[in-house]
């Protein structure tokens, strides 16, 4: 089965237009708006995963933040289908897009948490 982060990261890419990758950069404050995709737990079974997910939106402003943390939110709820090597059979949004600290207080960061069913392709 694929790895969601493999699977989540160039389709949020895709999604938004924003760059989206499994680790933020060290210069993070220069690569704004940034969207960062990690798996933090879940389970797995013979055919199928469910894996949660982390969904972190780095931006120069909490406007911006929050209306890409939500524009993103709605297409992943939305998400069915055949990408990136899996097949996505349903998204639950466990905690919707909220405010997170970050140490750089010229970075906003917006984090949601989903749990993502799948199946390889």
């Amino acid at each position: 089965m694929p790895d969601i982060e493999a699977v989540l990261n160039p389709w949020a890419e895709e999604a938004t237009g924003v760059l989206a990758g499994a680790e933020t950069p060290p210069d993070l404050e220069k690569r704004l708006p940034r969207i960062r995709v990690e798996r933090g737990g879940g389970v797995d079974d013979r055919f199928s995963g469910h894996p949660r997910v982390f969904v972190d939106v780095f931006a120069a402003s909490a406007d911006e933040a929050r209306t890409l943390a939500n524009d993103l939110r709605d297409a992943l709820i939305a998400l069915r289908g055949p990408t990136h090597g899996a097949v996505i059979r349903d998204v639950r949004c466990d905690s919707g897009p909220s405010r997170l600290p970050w140490d750089n207080p010229a970075i906003h960061r917006r984090g949601a948490t989903y749990t993502v069913s799948y199946r390889d392709a």
